[in-house]
């Protein structure tokens, strides 16, 4: 069964993409993720403020797109960014 996840893409002013995601991310729904980082270009801003639950899988594709992703991420998942070793990779802020 697959978790519940929904993304919605947008643009800020400066062309960057913003790629919200409202849910759960775990291994039953990191391809929808992994294809949705894939299909842009460039730099692009991941924001978690709505993400209730990130598994190991999630963390895998957000660690795969690292180099150009930069994360906005509640007080849940702040930590968990931490602690992977995520935030030393890929620009961390809070939402």
């Amino acid at each position: 069964m697959t978790t519940a996840l929904a993304l919605t893409s947008s643009r800020r002013p400066d062309g960057v993409t913003v790629l919200t995601a409202v849910g759960e991310i775990d291994m039953s729904n990191t391809g929808v993720l992994a294809t949705a980082l894939e299909q842009e270009s460039g730099t692009v801003v991941v924001d978690l403020t709505g993400i209730e639950y990130l598994d190991s899988a999630g963390l895998s594709v957000l660690f795969s797109h690292a180099d150009r992703i930069e994360l906005i991420a509640n007080d849940l998942l702040e930590p968990v960014l931490t602690i992977s070793g995520l935030a030393d990779l890929a620009p961390v802020h809070r939402g």
